[in-house]
């Protein structure tokens, strides 16, 4: 179909944007998603400076990208959940150790963010929610159907007032479904969609390779969801429960052998991602294809590369054509 094809610089928030720049530039990619941590994007300066705006644009413009979407995921995981040390990772140095602050410092954050994405020329932010329920995953404990009915309504009241500014600025938030979101497979999307009453503010970053290794057939979730999916990332996955492993993964890091899942470079994984874009193509979407390049047994230059070029092959344009209506008299 010819979807621009971006690159998430989430996992090169190491390298100065100018350098992510070059790089996703002579590899041939269309644009970047950018990443709103390191030196990438600074949404509170994108928000309220228009010379930074005009900077970030620029390198941009220098290096023949585009960009469609900000993401924001870090600072959206520390909306929803219940504090604990990991946190701190995510937030500025006056606010770590502080749960409320932690918090108000990421709800302002994200109202920033969606100015920024509209003074960028983007439509979308892309994110986590974060949840204050993840903790209850397996029933025991005991868990109660209010206490589940209560996480959902903490997010209603923590991220209603984000969406109201992001109504004002014409832009959408799109939730990466993920472990450890308030919505992180179907069951969990469809009731988080209703408890907001179907908002269109809201809506999705539709990422396969966290559906797959739960035991979710990515197409089928995107054919049900496909009106609210406003980005795509384009990641792969490869399950291999061979009787030892668990598909909990046993506490063990990304890219030990162990695992019952791992992330793996496009193609080299177990998603379908024929189906994906006979999907996409379905239900109307035109937007980017956003390579998150996730592979811990893979040289990540080599992979983002080769990661391109899969995408571009892979994404087909539908037939204008009924193929058998050229055999009508």
């Amino acid at each position: 179909m010819g979807r621009p094809v971006t690159l998430f610089t989430g996992q090169w928030a190491d390298l100065p944007f100018e350098e992510i720049c070059r790089k996703a530039s002579n590899w041939g990619y269309d644009g970047l998603e950018i990443a709103c941590w390191g030196d990438h994007m600074d949404v509170r300066k994108a928000a309220e400076d228009p010379k930074y705006v005009a900077d970030r644009k620029a390198i941009l413009k220098r290096h023949g990208l585009n960009c469609w979407a900000l993401s924001a995921h870090l600072a959206g995981q520390c909306v929803g959940d219940i504090w604990d040390e990991r946190l701190d990772g995510f937030a500025p140095a006056e606010v770590k150790g502080n749960p409320e602050k932690v918090r108000q410092w990421a709800i302002e954050e994200m109202k920033y963010a969606a100015r920024a994405a509209k003074n960028m020329g983007c439509q979308v932010v892309n994110g986590f929610m974060g949840s204050p329920i993840w903790r209850y995953i397996y029933p025991f404990p005991p868990t109660s159907p209010e206490m589940i009915s209560a996480g959902y309504r903490k997010i209603v009241e923590l991220w209603s007032p984000i969406f109201d500014e992001y109504d004002k600025q014409g832009v959408k938030f799109a939730l990466e479904v993920h472990p450890s979101e308030i919505a992180f497979d179907f069951y969990s999307t469809e009731r988080l969609f209703k408890e907001f009453n179907h908002r269109p503010t809201l809506g999705l970053n539709f990422d396969p390779s966290h559906l797959l290794w739960q035991g979710v057939t990515p197409h089928i979730f995107l054919r049900e969801f496909g009106d609210r999916v406003y980005h795509v990332h384009m990641k792969d996955v490869a399950v291999r429960l061979d009787g030892r492993s668990g598909i909990l993964s046993s506490h063990l890091e990304f890219g030990d052998h162990r695992r019952g899942w791992d992330f793996r470079s496009l193609g080299h994984g177990d998603v379908d991602f024929e189906e994906i874009i006979r999907a996409l193509n379905d239900v109307g979407y035109t937007g980017p294809l956003s390579v998150e390049w996730e592979d811990s047994g893979m040289d990540r230059e080599f992979g983002a590369e080769e990661a391109l070029e899969f995408v571009r092959r892979i994404d087909f344009t539908p037939s204008q054509i009924a193929f058998d209506g050229a055999m009508k008299k």
